[in-house]
């Protein structure tokens, strides 16, 4: 995001050069601060980090230096020489107005109206300090209350103990049980929620109570029921949630949507709950894509409370993915537009645009080439590696190997399998590759940005092991 009267210094090269001053100069007075500076090779990727140390005249009359999003050149290093912060834009020019936030700004997606409940499900089984340990993690992921779970016929003989341990480290606590006796115990011990509730089950709270309880169908799938139940609650001055409750697929899915459509026209004020578990844990599907879907239908719905399970091996990110799913949704309502172009963090497994440049211009940045450092680049043809007056391009990284001669350098082989392997992956899946830096899953895998900074690091090291300086022969 630029800031106004900040002086920008955008740094490119030959091809690039007219076009990225035309796209300056559309910004009109905006951009009076701005200037660009050729440094003097063909293509940004080429620019590398003893270039632009060489060349880029000192001192810098700029507040940020730009880099083209290809330059892989060392940023930190690079603001310590010239006393100037430098920051890596975009890779495509395109993207430049969105970067400077000529399109709105960065979306805001630190806005959210949904809840999420996290189950702890085995909590009978669990010491009160692993369910400390646990409902951190779950906090930590993105869970506003924590729900305990109760077992048929196991007994919880320390739910007081935790519900109490649970609020004195600052967590929201609600008890899910059948057993009757557990949900008044509970009550008693101060929980904020009680799950699942029915109509005649209301009656163990007092009359005013302060515990929200979550309240249910009986039997299953009558919303006149439920009706009763939310009627009953209000009489006796109880705030509470409706769940018509989800059921899995092939065994009431479709219906079970319909009752929450059914369910918002009957009641268009009421708190309504909807427990994804049965979707994403009885579903053989990746969890982003199905937690999308169904936080859409309860953004158009104003379904603002989730509960969440995450048991099965295939959902140990639903949580994140939620977490994610609700920011999103919130900023697409707010903006009366398509969930789309606001996050890739659900975007898991297939980015919207991988390529991040073509066959020809691999073929062009190959031949201006004039060092011997391997550089890999990612197209839709398959996976490219070259340097000085070497070219070769496969599908796989194995087929590679014969022709890059590292036989006798471990810690360069060591490197590049590394990268080919992450290049293979990124080519299979379809997802935008940069060299080193790690490949982006959004929410389905950790990803800090220290974790990136020791990544590049590594990668720089490695790079030059059996290799040397670069030899720029451009500057002869």
């Amino acid at each position: 995001m630029s800031a106004s009267g900040e002086r920008l210094l955008f740094l490119t090269g030959h091809l690039a050069l007219p076009r990225l001053e035309r796209m300056i100069a559309s910004f009109g007075e905006s951009a009076a601060h701005w200037r660009v500076q050729n440094i003097g090779v063909k293509v940004a990727a080429l620019m590398t980090q003893e270039i632009i140390e060489r060349r880029l005249p000192r001192p810098i009359d700029a507040d940020r230096v730009i880099l083209p999003g290809r330059c892989r050149a060392d940023l930190e290093r690079l603001t310590a020489f010239f006393g100037a912060p430098f920051e890596r834009g975009p890779e495509e020019i395109a993207d430049l107005p969105a970067f400077l936030g000529r399109a709105g700004g960065a979306p805001d997606l630190s806005r959210f109206d949904m809840r999420i409940f996290a189950e702890i499900v085995d909590a009978t089984k669990m010491s009160i300090e692993e369910i400390i340990e646990k409902a951190r993690g779950l906090r930590a992921a993105g869970a506003d209350v924590i729900d305990l779970g109760c077992l048929p016929d196991t007994p919880f003989d320390h739910l007081e103990a935790t519900i109490a341990a649970l609020k004195a480290d600052g967590q929201k606590v609600s008890v899910d049980s059948a057993n009757m006796d557990e949900l008044s115990r509970a009550a008693k011990a101060g929980v904020d929620h009680l799950l699942s509730l029915d109509e005649e089950t209301l009656s163990i709270l007092p009359e005013g109570s302060t515990v929200v309880p979550v309240l249910v169908p009986h039997p299953h799938g009558d919303l006149d029921s439920l009706q009763r139940a939310a009627r009953r609650a209000r009489e006796r001055n109880i705030t509470a949630i409706l769940d018509p409750i989800l059921d899995p697929i092939h065994f009431g899915f479709a219906a079970s949507i319909s009752r929450y459509v059914e369910l918002r026209a009957r009641e268009p004020d009421a708190e309504i709950m909807m427990g994804t578990g049965n979707l994403t844990e009885l579903t053989d599907a990746d969890t982003s894509g199905v937690t999308a879907a169904m936080l859409g239908i309860c953004s158009e719905l104003n379904i603002r409370h989730l509960l969440t399970v995450q048991v099965s091996p295939h959902t140990r990110r639903t949580l994140q993915e939620h977490d994610a799913a609700r920011r999103l949704m919130y900023a697409a309502r707010a903006d009366r537009a398509l969930p789309k172009g606001y996050s890739d963090a659900l975007l898991q497994l297939h980015d919207k645009r991988p390529w991040s440049t073509t066959p020809g211009e691999i073929a062009e940045l190959a031949r201006e080439l004039r060092d011997a450092n391997f550089r890999i680049e990612v197209a839709a043809d398959g996976v490219h590696i070259f340097a000085r007056n070497f070219h070769q391009l496969a599908q796989d990284a194995m087929s590679l190997y014969p022709h890059l001669g590292v036989e006798q350098d471990g810690g360069h082989a060591f490197y590049l399998g590394v990268e080919l392997m992450k290049a293979e992956l990124a080519f299979k899946l379809g997802k935008r590759y940069r060299q080193d830096e790690p490949l982006d899953f959004g929410v389905a895998v950790d990803n800090p940005e220290e974790d990136k900074t020791r990544f590049r690091e590594m990668g720089h090291t490695l790079r030059k092991i059996g290799e040397g300086r670069a030899d720029d022969a451009s500057d002869s």
